[in-house]
């Protein structure tokens, strides 16, 4: 599949009534394991994760080289799949970020807006949207906003309020949806998709937001975990050592990886 076909398809799955879920990667071999599963229709990666594989923190630490080397070979690893890559804030340069994202294979993205004054921000998502369609590639911007993520002390009406007038200006510039990470309950997420629309939407699936069925529902259009899953994995493996060092060995139902 050539990355016009792929960016289609992606761009189809966030549309489709069916809940898009994707399971966040951070390398080639994570990839290779969730692309393995025949439920997997997308990749999409964790930047925090992909920093943390560096030793770098979150926010833009590691340089954009190897963030995107590293997203490369998880394109690779992805096969047909197609891969929507954490992008951060664009670095710097958002467009020319998303054109470089576009060049290893990248068909999708989240980006960023970390309360940026509006009109700063809109004109980063527009610049991601101008570089995909000067490549000539149908892409998914899945444009974030830190409303909620980073509210602070502000009124939950006027955090949500925030996010609103922010995710329908992305959408007006032509993203995809509008990713809002945070604490959402069931009335938060009817609020946003009724603002947005249907299929618009996308969250993160942190404790207390509704299940995936629940979210199906109510016309959310993609649920990812973020640093999550990489958590699980090293969860898995502090347990393993300990139980190593306890006496014992690798623990049983382990299965080979292929």
């Amino acid at each position: 599949m050539d990355i016009s076909a792929k960016g289609a398809e992606l761009r189809r799955l966030h549309h489709d009534p069916e809940l898009l879920v994707l399971v966040n990667v951070w390398d080639a071999v994570s990839a290779t394991v969730v692309a393995g599963e025949p439920q997997t229709k997308a990749l999409a990666t964790a930047g925090h994760s992909i920093a943390s594989t560096f030793g770098y923190a979150d926010g833009e630490q590691i340089p954009l080289d190897l963030s995107l080397a590293l997203v490369e070979r998880i394109v690779l690893a992805a096969g047909d799949l197609p891969v929507s890559a954490d992008l951060d804030g664009g670095f710097g340069d958002a467009r020319e970020t998303a054109r470089r994202a576009i060049g290893v294979g990248v068909v999708g993205a989240n980006v960023e807006d970390r309360l940026r004054p509006l009109d700063e921000s809109v004109r980063v998502m527009a610049d991601v949207v101008a570089a995909a369609e000067a490549e000539g590639v149908p892409f998914a911007l899945n444009a974030r906003t830190d409303a909620l993520a980073r509210g602070g002390d502000r009124p939950r009406d006027v955090v949500l309020a925030d996010a609103v007038e922010r995710g329908k200006a992305y959408l007006d510039v032509g993203a995809t949806t509008v990713f809002v990470p945070g604490p959402l309950d069931d009335e938060a997420v009817q609020h946003l998709v009724a603002a947005f629309g249907p299929q618009r939407l996308s969250v993160i699936g942190f404790p207390g937001v509704p299940d995936q069925g629940r979210l199906a529902e109510l016309g959310v259009a993609r649920v990812t975990y973020g640093p999550l899953t990489q958590r699980v994995a090293l969860t898995a493996l502090q347990d393993a050592a300990r139980g190593i060092y306890a006496g014992g060995g690798i623990p049983e139902g382990t299965r080979p990886l292929n």
